[in-house]
C-alpha cells in the first residue's frame, strides 16, 4: 500500500513525527497484510484498530460508517425482562383492531394508513411495556413524538386498554360529532391523549430535540427537576429528507442532550417507493448522526440472520450487504429464494459457498420478514443501550418490513401507503398468521370484527400492570395549569404614561415592559425570552447582564465585552434563548416553552422575537404546529411593516404577515400603533392566557403583536380606551381636537383609520386635511383588525343561530359622520379584512406589492400611503360623494407632486 501517485498532502505532513523508522513499520506491515491477505483483510484491521482506539479514549475521529450489521451483536443482548409471548399477543391484537379501523372507516371513503405501524408494531408495544415513563410519578413523565402514519395502532392500544371505545374506533377521521379519532396525533382534538403533533413532516424531530433542550432548561434554571423525563421520536426513514428533520442535529450533540433518542423505522419506504432506491438509507443516515455527534444504534437483522452471520468467514455476507441498495433489498423481501440465490449469492464464490449451506425457508425468512426492528428482544437491546448511553443523544436505525403481517398483497409494496383496506380473505390470513381467536362466523356479516381479549384478560392484566409499574399510561396529556398572580400595575405604568417629548420605537417599549415584567417577584423567573441572534437588533442587550444566556456549559471563555457594561453573558442557569441563526429552532423553543404547562405541569411564559419578514412567512408551518399543541405565549414581529425597515429591502419588508397569522384560529393578532397599547395587550394577553380562566372564553391561545423599528413620541393613553385597544379599533381624537386648527363646523368629514406606524401618517393628513381642504377627520386607532373581524364572524354565526348581536367594529363606528379610509403599513387585504362590516362607505390604502430599499419617506410616497398620499385619497372619496369639487383631488395631486 505505498503512496498513491500525486497524492495530496494531509494534516497529518504538518505534525512533527518523532519517530520516522516506527511509522515506517506500520506502514510496512500494512502493505504486508494488503499483498498478502488482499486489501479487504487490510481494511478490516483497520477498522479494527481504530473501534480499539475509540474504546480505549483516544482521541480520534469516528468512523461514519460502520459494517451493515446489528450494532449489538447477538451474544451482547441483555436478558429479555418481559413475557415475550404475552406481549407477542398483545402486539397481535393491536395490529388486528389497527387494519380494522382503517378498513372499517374505509366504506366512508375517509382513508387511513396501515402499513407504517404494521412495520414499527414492535418499536412501539417494547417501548410502552418497557420504556415509556407516564404521568402519574411526577407530572412530566417521558415525551413521546408518535410518527404521524401510525396513529391507528396507538388508538389500537389505547382501545385495548380500555381508554378507548369500540364507538370512538368506528369514527376514526370522523370528528365533527364530536365523538371521534382524529386522524393523526392532533392535541387540540383529542387533547387528553396527545401531546405532539407530528405529521408535518419535520416538525416532530426538531421539537424533540428543543423538547430535550427545554426539559434541560427547566432543571438548569430549577424551575423543575426533569432528569427522569426522556424524550423519545418516531421517526421515518422517508422523514429524514425534511430539512427539519436534520436541522438540530448537531445541537443536541453539542448540548449532550442524553436525554433523546431518536427511533427512525427504516422499512426503506417512503410514500411512493424505496427512500434511496439506488443507495442505502440506514447507511446514510449512519454517516449522518456520527457526523453531528450522535450515538448511532443500528438494529437491522432478525435472529434468523445469526446463522448466515456465523457461516460468513470470509466477510462475503457483510460486503453484499453493505452493497446492496436499497430498491434491491425490497424486491428481494418480495421473491421466491431461487431469485435471492441468483440474483444475492450467485456471482461470488464464497457468498454462493454460504448459500449452500443454508435451506430455501431459512432464505426466505431472513430475507421476507427477519428484521431487527419485529423482535422485542432486539428492540429492548436497543433502548436499554440508548438509555444507558451517556453525553450525548441516541439514533436507533430499526428495520423492519412496510406492511409486515399484513399479507402479501401489502408486504414491501411500493403502494402500500395508500392502501386503505385488506379483503375478508386477507384478514382471515392475518388472523391464522397472528394466531387470533376470531372464528370464521365473525366475518359473516361482510364487516371486519375488532378483536379484545375481555377487559379482565390475562393480556390486558399485564398491559395494565406494566403501564402501572411505568407511571401511568401513555401517550397522556394531562393539564395542570394554575393561574399565575397577575404582575403589579407598576410594571406597566411607564408605556402608559407616554414618554413626553422623548422618542421611542414600539419595539423599545414592548422590550422595556418585558425587561419590567420579568423582575416582578412572582412571575419574572417564567418569562422565557427567545431571540434568533439579533437581540442588539431589537434593543435586549441589556437583559444580557441581568438575565443571562441560556448555555448548559455555562460561560468557558472571558467575553471581549466583559469591561462593559451590557456584556456578552452566558449562565447555566441563563433566561435567555438566544439560538443563533434559526427561525425554526426558535420557534421550537417557543412551542416547547408555550406548552411547558401541560407537558411538565409547570406554567411559563414565552416570548419571542424576530424580524417580522422571517416569522410567519418562514416559520408558518411551525406557528400551525403551536396552535395544535395548545401554546401559549407571546410572538413579536419587530421591524414591522413593509417601509419602517429603512433601506434593508424587498427581503426585509414585510407586508403579509397579519394576513398569514389571520388564518391561524388560535393567533390574536394586533398592530399596535403606540407604547400604551402595548402594555395594554400584554395585560390583557397575561390574564386571558395565565389568569384564572373565564368562562366562555378560550384560553388556549397565543399573541402575535407587531411592532417597529421607528421613533416617535408616545403620548399617555387617553381615558377609557382600554376595551377598544383589545377589542381592535377606538377613536384617538377628532377634528375638534386640533383646536385652533381644527376646520369650520360644516366642514365636510370623514373617518380616518390606521393600525401601527400609519397612525403616525393619518395624524399628518388629519392636520393637513383641515388646514389646507378645510375637511374635518377624526382618528381611529385600529389595534387589530383581525380580532375585528373575528367578533364579527361571531356575530354573524350567531345570527345563524336566531341571535341578535351587532359587530363592535359596526358598533362603534355608527354615527360617525362621512366615509372610511383605512390605512396601515401592510398590503391592502389586512384593514379590508373588516370591510363588510363597516357601515360607512370603505376604501383603504397600503403597501401592495414587493417592498424595496430607500428611507422611510421615499418608501410611503412609493406606495401611496404617506400623508399626502392619504390626503388626495381622502378628497377623492369625498369628491366620490359630492362633498368636495373634484377639482380639489386634482389640485391636491399637483401640490404634492403625486
Amino acid at each position: 500500500m505505498s503512496d498513491p501517485v500525486g497524492k495530496l498532502p494531509s494534516e497529518l505532513d504538518q505534525l512533527p513525527d518523532r519517530d520516522t523508522e516506527e511509522t515506517a513499520e506500520w506502514a510496512a506491515s500494512l502493505d504486508a497484510v494488503a499483498k498478502a491477505a488482499g486489501t479487504r483483510r487490510a481494511e478490516y484491521l483497520l477498522r479494527r484498530t481504530l473501534q480499539h482506539a475509540e474504546s480505549a479514549g483516544l482521541a480520534l475521529p469516528k468512523l461514519l460508517e460502520t459494517d451493515y450489521v446489528n450494532t449489538i451483536p447477538t451474544s451482547a443482548e441483555p436478558d429479555f425482562p418481559g413475557d415475550e409471548e404475552m406481549e407477542a399477543r398483545i402486539t397481535a391484537w393491536n395490529r388486528w383492531n389497527a387494519a380494522a379501523m382503517v378498513t372499517r372507516g374505509s366504506k366512508y371513503g375517509v382513508g387511513g394508513h396501515i402499513a407504517t405501524f404494521a412495520s414499527a408494531a414492535w418499536l412501539y408495544e417494547t417501548g410502552f411495556q418497557h420504556f415509556f415513563r407516564g404521568k402519574e410519578a411526577d407530572g412530566s413523565g417521558d415525551q413521546l413524538y408518535i410518527q404521524g402514519h401510525a396513529s391507528p395502532g396507538i388508538y389500537a392500544r389505547a382501545f385495548l386498554d380500555g381508554r378507548i371505545s369500540e364507538q370512538q374506533l368506528d369514527n376514526f377521521r370522523q370528528e365533527s360529532g364530536g365523538n371521534g379519532l382524529p386522524s393523526y396525533p392532533h392535541p387540540r382534538r383529542l387533547p387528553w391523549l396527545w401531546e405532539f403533533p407530528t405529521v408535518s413532516m419535520g416538525l416532530g424531530p426538531l421539537s424533540a430535540i428543543y423538547q430535550a433542550r427545554f426539559n434541560r432548561y427547566l432543571e438548569n434554571r430549577k424551575i423543575k427537576d426533569t432528569s427522569n423525563s426522556h424524550v423519545w421520536a418516531f421517526l421515518g426513514d422517508g422523514e429524514m429528507d425534511e430539512p427539519e428533520s436534520t436541522a438540530a442535529l448537531a445541537l443536541a450533540a453539542r448540548e449532550r442532550l442524553d436525554n433523546l433518542t431518536f427511533v427512525v423505522n427504516c422499512n426503506l419506504q417512503r410514500l411512493d417507493g424505496p427512500v434511496r432506491a439506488n443507495f442505502r438509507i440506514v447507511q446514510e443516515l449512519e454517516a449522518q448522526f456520527r457526523g453531528a455527534g450522535w450515538n448511532v444504534v443500528k438494529t437491522l437483522w432478525g435472529s434468523a440472520w445469526d446463522e448466515l452471520f456465523r457461516l460468513d468467514t470470509t466477510g462475503a455476507l457483510v460486503r453484499r450487504l453493505r452493497e446492496t441498495p436499497d430498491a434491491q433489498f425490497q424486491t428481494y423481501a418480495t421473491r421466491d429464494a431461487a431469485y435471492i440465490r441468483e440474483h444475492f449469492f450467485g456471482g461470488d464464490p464464497a457468498l454462493a459457498a454460504l448459500g449452500a449451506l443454508v435451506s430455501d425457508a431459512k432464505i426466505a425468512e431472513c430475507f421476507h420478514t427477519s428484521r431487527g426492528g419485529h423482535e422485542p428482544r432486539k428492540v429492548y437491546a436497543a433502548y436499554k443501550a440508548a438509555l444507558e448511553h451517556k453525553g450525548a443523544p441516541t439514533v436507533i436505525l430499526a428495520q423492519t418490513v412496510k406492511g409486515y403481517t399484513l399479507g402479501a398483497g401489502f408486504e414491501s409494496k411500493n403502494a402500500n401507503h395508500q392502501m386503505k383496506k385488506l379483503t375478508i380473505d386477507e384478514f382471515k390470513g392475518m388472523r391464522d398468521l397472528l394466531g387470533l381467536p376470531i372464528p370464521d362466523s365473525a366475518f359473516d356479516s361482510g364487516v371486519v370484527p375488532y378483536g379484545h381479549p375481555g377487559a379482565d384478560s390475562p393480556e390486558v392484566r399485564y398491559l395494565q400492570e406494566r403501564r402501572a409499574a411505568l407511571g401511568g399510561p401513555a401517550p397522556a396529556r394531562r393539564v395542570h395549569q394554575v393561574a399565575l398572580p397577575q404582575p403589579a400595575d407598576k410594571s406597566f405604568a411607564p408605556l402608559l404614561k407616554g414618554s413626553g417629548k422623548q422618542e421611542m420605537a414600539t419595539t423599545m417599549a414592548f422590550v422595556r415592559l418585558v425587561k419590567d415584567l420579568m423582575r416582578d417577584k412572582e412571575t419574572g423567573r417564567r418569562w422565557v425570552p427567545i431571540v434568533p441572534d439579533e437581540a442588539r437588533t431589537f434593543g435586549m442587550e441589556s437583559l444580557f447582564p441581568s438575565a443571562g444566556i441560556y448555555s448548559p456549559l455555562g460561560q468557558t471563555y472571558e467575553p471581549v465585552d466583559r469591561d462593559q457594561l451590557m456584556y456578552y453573558k452566558e449562565a447555566k442557569d441563563g433566561q435567555i434563548l438566544n439560538e443563533g441563526i434559526t427561525e425554526a429552532g426558535a420557534m421550537a423553543d417557543f412551542i416547547a416553552a408555550a406548552t411547558s404547562y401541560a407537558t411538565h405541569g409547570e406554567t411559563m411564559i414565552p416570548f419571542y422575537i424576530f424580524y417580522s419578514m422571517f416569522g410567519w412567512q418562514r416559520t408558518g408551518d411551525q406557528m400551525w404546529q403551536l396552535a395544535d399543541q395548545l401554546g401559549k405565549g407571546f410572538i413579536v414581529g419587530a421591524t414591522a411593516g413593509r417601509t419602517t425597515l429603512t433601506g434593508e429591502g424587498l427581503q426585509h419588508a414585510d407586508g403579509h404577515s397579519h394576513l398569514i397569522a389571520a388564518t391561524n384560529p388560535a393567533s390574536l393578532n394586533y398592530d399596535p400603533a403606540f407604547a400604551y397599547e402595548i402594555a395594554v395587550i400584554v395585560k390583557d394577553g397575561l390574564r386571558r392566557m395565565y389568569g384564572e380562566p373565564t368562562p366562555g372564553v378560550d384560553s388556549d391561545v397565543f399573541y402575535y403583536l407587531t411592532v417597529y423599528n421607528e421613533p416617535k413620541p408616545q403620548p399617555a393613553m387617553p381615558e377609557g380606551v382600554e376595551e377598544g385597544i383589545v377589542k381592535g379599533l377606538y377613536r384617538f381624537n377628532t377634528a375638534a381636537d386640533l383646536g385652533d386648527a381644527a376646520p369650520a363646523a360644516d366642514a365636510p368629514r370623514i373617518q380616518l383609520m390606521a393600525s401601527g406606524t400609519a397612525i403616525h401618517w393619518i395624524l399628518e393628513a388629519q392636520r393637513l386635511l383641515a388646514a389646507e381642504w378645510n375637511v374635518a377627520a377624526d382618528v381611529w386607532s385600529a389595534t387589530s383588525w383581525g380580532e375585528l373581524r373575528r367578533d364579527a364572524l361571531e356575530a354573524d354565526e350567531a345570527l345563524l343561530r336566531g341571535e341578535e348581536r351587532t359587530p363592535y367594529v359596526t358598533r362603534v363606528l355608527e354615527g360617525a359622520p362621512g366615509p372610511v379610509l383605512a390605512v396601515s403599513d401592510w398590503m391592502r387585504q389586512v384593514p379590508d379584512q373588516i370591510s363588510q362590516w363597516v357601515p360607512q362607505d370603505y376604501t383603504s390604502l397600503g403597501t401592495d406589492g414587493f417592498g424595496l430599499s430607500d428611507t422611510r419617506e421615499n418608501a410611503r410616497r412609493h406606495f401611496g400611503v404617506d400623508a399626502e398620499s392619504i390626503v388626495v385619497a381622502a378628497l377623492a372619496q369625498l369628491a366620490r360623494r359630492g362633498e368636495v369639487p373634484a377639482s380639489s383631488v386634482k389640485e391636491a395631486r399637483e401640490r404634492y407632486g403625486l
